[in-house]
């Protein structure tokens, strides 16, 4: 079995992989192309810097971690979603839970040594797992910042928020796993409303008021809490969600955390449904599971099969896939699916 911290380290330098932490509603995302170039001060273990952005995962923490692989379905039946949720125990996974915007001072753990000297605020979100943060040298900005410490940013008559979307400043999500740092602009009017290639950041207020840790639709155990994500690279699209030929041997390493990594009933289900369709089953014969993720779990494996079968099997094993999809994986059933979105 691969060791985690070979994995984490591993995947840091493949430009493919991307990572995340926040919780539900409010996320920091890292991204790097390939060739991109690296602009932390040495060399180090779970580092990673760019000009666009920057991730550091905790050294002392990493032993810690309890890694949860997932796939999650997709709205178009061609595709999936998949990563390795990085866990906690609740009791250790906490944040500040600061629901006031807080000045934090000078942010001398910033991972690169330019931005040691700028002041970090708490933007006061409350999340449970995550301070979701802001960082600044700009004295205009500041000054304003200061002048409403103490003040929810979701307060209609502070102008806080206005400024940050304005400003431009960095965003900081700090977890008890690490950070994610945020150099380019805020999705907004400066950025034609989309989020900018790379390196970004979401905040949906909407979302933040279910005060969940983490989507309904990640198979994460009830004393775990996810604070940051490792997506490795999709065989079935990149890294802006677009269409790609298959890729099997992305396919093939996800398969190997999967089988490592993931609730340990979901790749017993999968064997069984391989084996099922290894002996001609028919979709009739088979009994469904009754819980929504062996259910999602046996959907995700016909829509894999497929893909499969379209590259190296004949039409009789194409044509008993489809039988199954058609019992098993009805385009009706994928109003609870998840976003397409890499890093959601």
């Amino acid at each position: 079995m691969a060791d985690l911290r070979d994995i984490l380290q591993t995947h840091l330098v493949d430009e493919k992989a991307g990572w995340s932490m926040g919780s539900f509603g409010a996320i920091a995302e890292f991204h790097q192309d390939k060739g991109e170039y690296l602009e932390a001060d040495a060399p180090a273990l779970f580092v990673r810097a760019t000009r666009r952005g920057a991730i550091r995962l905790n050294a002392a923490t990493v032993d810690r971690i309890e890694p949860v692989a997932y796939e999650t379905l997709s709205p178009k039946p061609h595709r999936w979603s998949h990563a390795v949720a990085l866990c906690l125990p609740h009791r250790e996974a906490a944040g500040s839970r600061r629901d006031t915007l807080t000045e934090l001072g000078p942010d001398e753990d910033a991972v690169r040594p330019a931005d040691r000297r700028a002041i970090l605020f708490d933007m006061g979100l409350g999340l449970p797992q995550c301070d979701f943060c802001i960082r600044t040298a700009d004295p205009d900005l500041l000054a304003l910042l200061r002048e409403n410490a103490g003040r929810s940013l979701f307060d209609p008559a502070n102008p806080a928020g206005g400024a940050i979307l304005k400003a431009h400043p960095h965003r900081v999500a700090l977890t008890r796993i690490g950070r994610v740092e945020v150099f380019q602009k805020i999705g907004g009017p400066d950025t034609g409303g989309v989020s900018p290639p790379g390196p970004h950041t979401h905040l949906l207020p909407q979302l933040l008021k279910a005060k969940r840790t983490h989507s309904a639709n990640t198979p994460i155990p009830d004393h775990l809490v996810p604070l940051g994500y490792l997506h490795p690279a999709n065989p079935v699209m990149d890294g802006m969600g677009a269409d790609t030929d298959f890729d099997i041997d992305a396919h093939a390493r996800f398969q190997g955390l999967y089988d490592q990594f993931a609730r340990p009933d979901l790749p017993l289900l999968r064997k069984a449904v391989l084996e099922a369709l290894g002996r001609k089953v028919e979709p009739d014969d088979f009994i469904a599971p009754s819980d929504r993720f062996g259910r999602a779990a046996l959907r995700l494996t016909l829509r894999q099969q497929h893909r499969l079968a379209e590259k190296f099997s004949g039409s009789t094993y194409c044509e008993l896939v489809a039988r199954w999809r058609a019992v098993f994986d009805k385009a009706s059933d994928t109003a609870a699916a998840d976003d397409d979105a890499p890093g959601h």
